[in-house]
Formats: structure tokens, C-alpha cells, sequence
């Protein structure tokens, strides 16, 4: 089995990518990958590490109105697809999987026009521009929530996968996350502003910090970039109930741990979120693509396990409220985990692979 992947410029595009290679490769050992990005992309550091051949070409994205970036981006473009063609050709792959990012679209294109079976996975309720349009051209599309179907014309290529998350998520021990993040008797809140942070969660994370009454335990995860000034802004009110991190490298453990957690709505941390059942109060980035991290909030509401709080509305305040009403709601509370399990997809991997050997048997 030969097998090309593309997706590339963040980690939601890239992390599901790794996670189907690994699949693959855990089925088939045999199985030959290759992985199409940027050189500038994060897939340009990632995707080595984790071991596989990463191949570049030359493209860049699309303004959504008439400007001299979208003039060089299309004469970029014509580049991209011709040194697509070339790496395919060369590689001559059963199959050519993509999982969002514009470095997919010309590889999928050329790919279905040189007749070799393609597959697209799209992780948020809301499609990216470039699966959307190239939903028209590949053979099947694997979709992470119900809700994205209504965004893709072609309903008879779409399945339902959920997203790839790390087996980690699937396997770790409540016992074993309670004894390194449960301090004490009272609930614990997760909080987490993304892998870079995130200023407003930040901010708002910090008064609730200083206004606790010794209610509840608050573990926060600043992001790198954010943790000196957070620790200078929270002074003299860090407590035995107070863990501040710039970054966790055991996310599996605090999300068991945590009784709720609070944090930004990308459609892998959601995915995690449900596969270990907890309730959640989503903060939606406002300045994301198409804005998908407030339709990806918006479901998860509607099923009942979440709150959501948009980003221009946040505030010290009304965090507080929201987390005071889970935590004196136990009734409530039991609810969103319910239903939060009840959401979960944690199979995708091998809904992804049943897929695409198909596919490739004909």
C-alpha cells in the first residue's frame, strides 16, 4: 500500500494527518507514506519528527477579495500543481488523503485528475475553503460532526468519521490523573487558552483566580508566551488550590482529572473533550477562518454538553457565573457529562482506514 497525505499550516490539519499515518502504519507496517506540505508550515517541523518523508510544493493562500496577494498566490498555484503532478507521478500512490489546509487543494486536484483514489477529512462543523471545493472532485469525504453535511453539495461522498485523536485520550487512568492534579476534595477547572494561550481566557482566568473563595481548585495553562506576565499579575494569590503551567505535556491526565474544563473551541480539543466525557465552557476564537470555532462551539451546545461564551463577550464576571451555576447544579452538571459522552466519535481512525482500504480495492 502506497498512501500520500496532505495537510499542513496548523496543528488541527496536521495532528489528524499523523494520527491516520500511524494508523496505517500499525495495520499495514509494509505501507509506504508520504507526506505533501509548505516549507513553511508547521508541518515542515512536524511531520519529520514523527517520523515520515515530507515532500514540499509552492502555495500559498487566498484573500477572500481582489488584492497583488491573490495575483502572486494564483501564479504560486500554477507552480504547486505542477510539482504536485511530479511528486505523484513519482510516487505513484494507491490513494491520496487530505486533511485540510491549502496546501491540499492542488494535491488532491491533480490527484483525482490523474484518476488515483482521494479522500478528504474535515475536522470542523464549518469546511474550510479548500475541502469545500474540492468536495466536487474526490471519491469520498470523511466529516468529524453531523452537522457539517449541510455545507457540501456532494451528499453521496460524505461520511461521518469523527475526529483522530491520540490513544492517549482513549486510555489514561482517573486514578493516575487524580493523584497528580486532584489536590484536594474540591472540584478541580481546567483552564486552557490553546497551545500559544489566549489573552482574554487569560484575563478573565486571572480574576477568577483572585475572587475564588476556595470554592473550587483552578488549574491554568497560560501558553508559553503568557506565563511570566500571569504570574506577576496573580502576586501573592497562588494557593495549594492554584497550579498555573505555561503549557502541559499530559493533557490526557488533567482532562480526566478536571470536573470542567474552560477553553477555546478547535474541533480537536472538542473531540478530546467528549471522548472523556466532560462538560465544557467553550470560549470560541473570534478571528478564525470562516469563524469554525463558534460553529463548532454552537454544536456541542446544542447537544447539551456545553456552555459557550463568545469572545468579545467574555469577561471576569460572567466566567464566574457560568462556572458557579455547573458547580452548584449537580444535576446539571451529571447532565453535560452524559451528554458529553454521548457525542464523542472516538472510532474515527478506524472508520478512516475501513474507508479508504475500500476505497483503494475498488
Amino acid at each position: 500500500m502506497k498512501v500520500i497525505i496532505s495537510g499542513g499550516g496548523t496543528g488541527g490539519h496536521i495532528y489528524p494527518a499523523i494520527a491516520i499515518a500511524d494508523k496505517i502504519k500499525k495495520e499495514n507496517p509494509k505501507a509506504e507514506i508520504l507526506f505533501i506540505g509548505t516549507e513553511k508550515g508547521l508541518e515542515a517541523d512536524v511531520v519529520p519528527k514523527a517520523g515520515y518523508k515530507l515532500e514540499t510544493i509552492t502555495v500559498s493562500y487566498l484573500k477572500r477579495k481582489i488584492s497583488i496577494h491573490n495575483i502572486k498566490s494564483a501564479a504560486m498555484l500554477m507552480k504547486g500543481l505542477f510539482e504536485a503532478r511530479g511528486i505523484i507521478k513519482k510516487f505513484n500512490p494507491d490513494i491520496v488523503i487530505g486533511t485540510g489546509g491549502f496546501v491540499c487543494g492542488p494535491v488532491l486536484f491533480i490527484a483525482s485528475k490523474m484518476g488515483i483514489r482521494t479522500l478528504i477529512h474535515e475536522q470542523n462543523v464549518y469546511p474550510g475553503l479548500t475541502n469545500k471545493i474540492l468536495g466536487k472532485y474526490v471519491d469520498r469525504i470523511a466529516i468529524s460532526f453531523d452537522e457539517a453535511k449541510k455545507y457540501f453539495k456532494e451528499k453521496g461522498k460524505i461520511f461521518v468519521s469523527g475526529n483522530p485523536i491520540r490513544e492517549d485520550f482513549l486510555k489514561v487512568d482517573l486514578a493516575k490523573a487524580n493523584l497528580k492534579y486532584k489536590k484536594s476534595d474540591l472540584p478541580l477547572i481546567l483552564i486552557v487558552g490553546g497551545s500559544g494561550g489566549s489573552l482574554s481566557i487569560n484575563n478573565a482566568a486571572i480574576e477568577l483566580i483572585k475572587n475564588n473563595k476556595n470554592s473550587y481548585q483552578i488549574l491554568l495553562v497560560t501558553g508559553k508566551g503568557h506565563y511570566n506576565d500571569v504570574i506577576n499579575r496573580i502576586g501573592n494569590k497562588t494557593s495549594d488550590l492554584v497550579s498555573i503551567k505555561p503549557y502541559l505535556d499530559d493533557m490526557p491526565l488533567a482532562l480526566k482529572a478536571c470536573d470542567i474544563i474552560v477553553c477555546s473551541a478547535g474541533a480537536i480539543s472538542i473531540s478530546e473533550i467528549t471522548a472523556l466525557g466532560k462538560p465544557s465552557i467553550l470560549i470560541p476564537k473570534a478571528y478564525t477562518a470562516e469563524n469554525h470555532q463558534e460553529y463548532n462551539a454552537k454544536a456541542l451546545e446544542a447537544q447539551g454538553a456545553a456552555i459557550t461564551i463568545k469572545e468579545k463577550d467574555l469577561n471576569p464576571k460572567l466566567l464566574s457565573e457560568k462556572v458557579e451555576s455547573l458547580l452548584t447544579n449537580k444535576t446539571k452538571l451529571k447532565e453535560m457529562e452524559i451528554k458529553s459522552s454521548n457525542a464523542a466519535k472516538v472510532n474515527a481512525l478506524e472508520i478512516i482506514y475501513s474507508e479508504m482500504t475500500r476505497l483503494i480495492k475498488g
